[in-house]
């Protein structure tokens, strides 16, 4: 199991999660931030920081934001394990769902 980001993060991705990640496994695609299933150790430091509160454990998605599990995943199954976020840096992509999502408010 691991955390998802969901919805809330598209067109805001403030990155207060990636400060606190002890383990550096949330990394930035175009439009969101994704945490890498295979790399996080499910220490929750993320969940309470995020302003957007778009973090969940992953049994915990409002069932309108599940599908963001298999974002996730297919995001890191395209750009693989990359062993940190921060050497990786932004990754210029989203999984085809988020892409295709209408702008949101970043309010």
């Amino acid at each position: 199991m691991a955390y998802v980001i969901a919805q809330p993060c598209v067109d805001v991705k403030d990155k207060a999660c990636v400060d606190e990640c002890p383990v550096d496994c949330i990394y930035e695609g175009k439009r969101s931030l994704y945490i890498n299933p295979n790399e996080c150790v499910d220490c929750g430091a993320c969940e309470p920081v995020c302003p957007t509160e778009a973090i969940f454990y992953e049994d915990d998605l409002p069932p309108e934001w599940e599908w963001y599990k298999d974002a996730a995943v297919e995001f890191f199954a395209e750009v693989g394990d990359l062993g940190g976020a921060q050497a990786a840096g932004p990754i210029g992509k989203d999984p085809q769902r988020v892409a295709d999502l209408p702008p949101q408010n970043a309010a």
